[in-house]
């Protein structure tokens, strides 16, 4: 691997560390892979704890969540933006 750009600087600070010259290339790749693969599944765990909530409100009758007047008007009229 290329230590060029950003990931010269991160091994930079790294190895300034106490013991950071001692870790491996294979060792950084899969702690970041793991880190990368717990935000992804964070993002979609979230992503679906809105959409079961969104799908809650909407199955009890809960408040509209827009202006119903003007989702009604958009219908018919079509969406314009002003310039």
């Amino acid at each position: 691997m290329t230590e060029t750009g950003a990931v010269a600087e991160a091994l930079a600070e790294l190895r300034a560390q106490p013991g950071g010259a001692d870790v491996s290339i294979s060792d950084l790749v899969v702690v970041g892979a793991r880190t990368l693969a717990a935000e992804k599944r964070a993002e979609r765990e979230a992503r679906h704890a809105l959409r079961d909530m969104l799908a809650e409100r909407v199955l009890a009758g809960g408040p509209a969540l827009g202006d119903p007047a003007a989702a009604d008007e958009v219908r018919r009229t079509g969406w314009a933006r002003e310039a």
